[in-house]
């Protein structure tokens, strides 16, 4: 179905690419990483168009079925099936639902049993998709694995995606900088309406299907739901920042700093949030108002680093994140043998142990760690909030 050289059509989608280049392509074998949505169709799309010899893997790593008595994974498959049919690539299903268990939602778990609120997607990439899956990418003669993430990669540096609103660096600092040298992002270049306008062009079954959310074994269920399923949640109070009882709670580690619904807190005034958790005493702390000063701290120390484009030394100034969607901030890391100190020029809202601090030079992501802790917050030293907030 696409067969031959077609470099205009390529243009108009940003890859430049000569027939020269497109013939010794074809001496090379792409594993591409299929989930069943549009992002991975469309990668496995314009590697055939620039003439790769391709195959689509499929992975599985949740074995369950929905409330509904239905399993996404098959309905997903089926689509990959679909999708590769349609391009004339063939594709197979790998089962990887052990080593996710063993590897990831394990110490998912026990993230959530200590209190805290863990991001397993950043564990799945660094222990499932870019290792057991890469190699076995690697193993079934596979030059390069290539994924739908929104990223580049640059002379095996990993870079920020085109589309500042997909990029997905934050979920990747983790994988093994080695690994990059032979792993391809062909959606990287391309903003996400671009994407839908390619597969909708090759009448690709995925064309129209809605972006997955969340966690990705979950799906569209209730978190806390299915949460409670591993995690035994007891019973403990709600409290304000003075210690007086507001309500009580299925269990403190069903919340997370900076959380503002799911509390059943009413009355008059602003909203109540999240503040601080007492994983001992099993009580949340809320605190009214979205810029509440409980929410912001300075600073953080990071451990478990991952250094993308060499281990730095002593001090530097550049830019990080400790959410997906936030936007960069500037700040100053000092590096503490295995572990960091990190101070922003603003403070940082709801900065929350276990997950994770990404550091950002222009479009090269450096790498990352975890949070292990945070300085104190603006409430405890009782100092005002700058008028003017980071987003």
């Amino acid at each position: 179905m696409v067969s031959s050289f077609q470099p205009e059509l390529l243009a108009s989608y940003g890859v430049q690419l000569s027939e020269d280049q497109y013939r010794r392509n074809s001496s090379l074998t792409v594993a591409v990483g299929m989930s069943g949505g549009v992002d991975s169709s469309v990668a496995c799309l314009l590697l055939k168009l620039q003439g790769y010899r391709v195959i689509g893997l499929f992975m599985k790593n949740w074995d369950e079925t929905n409330p509904d008595g239905t399993c996404t994974a098959d309905r997903d498959f089926q689509d990959v099936v679909r999708v590769c049919e349609r391009l004339e690539v063939p594709y197979y299903s790998v089962n990887f639902v052990q080593e996710y268990w063993d590897n990831v939602f394990a110490e998912f778990l026990e993230d959530y049993r200590q209190g805290h609120t863990p991001n397993p997607d950043i564990l799945c990439n660094r222990e499932i998709k870019f290792k057991v899956f890469y190699q076995r990418a690697r193993l079934l003669g596979a030059d390069f694995l290539a994924t739908g993430h929104y990223c580049q990669v640059q002379q095996g540096q990993l870079q920020k995606a085109v589309d500042a609103n997909k990029d997905q660096t934050y979920f990747l600092y983790a994988v093994d900088r080695e690994v990059f040298k032979n792993v391809l992002f062909p959606i990287g270049h391309l903003p996400k309406p671009k994407v839908r306008e390619l597969a909708q062009r090759f009448d690709l079954a995925t064309a129209s299907k809605k972006d997955s959310t969340g966690i990705c074994f979950i799906g569209e269920r209730n978190f806390k739901d299915f949460l409670s399923q591993y995690v035994q949640g007891q019973r403990g109070n709600f409290i304000d920042l003075e210690g007086r009882i507001l309500g009580q709670h299925d269990g403190s580690c069903f919340y997370t700093l900076g959380q503002r619904k799911g509390m059943g807190i009413g009355g008059p005034g602003e909203p109540w949030f999240v503040v601080a958790k007492n994983h001992s005493s099993n009580e949340v702390i809320l605190a009214q108002g979205q810029d509440h000063p409980a929410l912001y701290a300075d600073g953080l120390e990071a451990v478990e680093l991952n250094w993308l484009r060499g281990a730095p030394t002593g001090s530097f100034r550049c830019k990080a994140k400790v959410r997906y969607r936030q936007p960069e901030q500037p700040c100053l890391v000092r590096v503490e043998g295995d572990r960091v100190s990190v101070v922003f020029d603003s403070p940082q809202r709801a900065m929350t142990p276990r997950q994770s601090v990404v550091f950002y030079d222009g479009e090269d992501c450096l790498g990352g760690g975890i949070i292990a802790s945070v300085t104190p917050d603006y409430f405890s030293l009782s100092r005002d909030l700058p008028k003017v907030l980071p987003v």
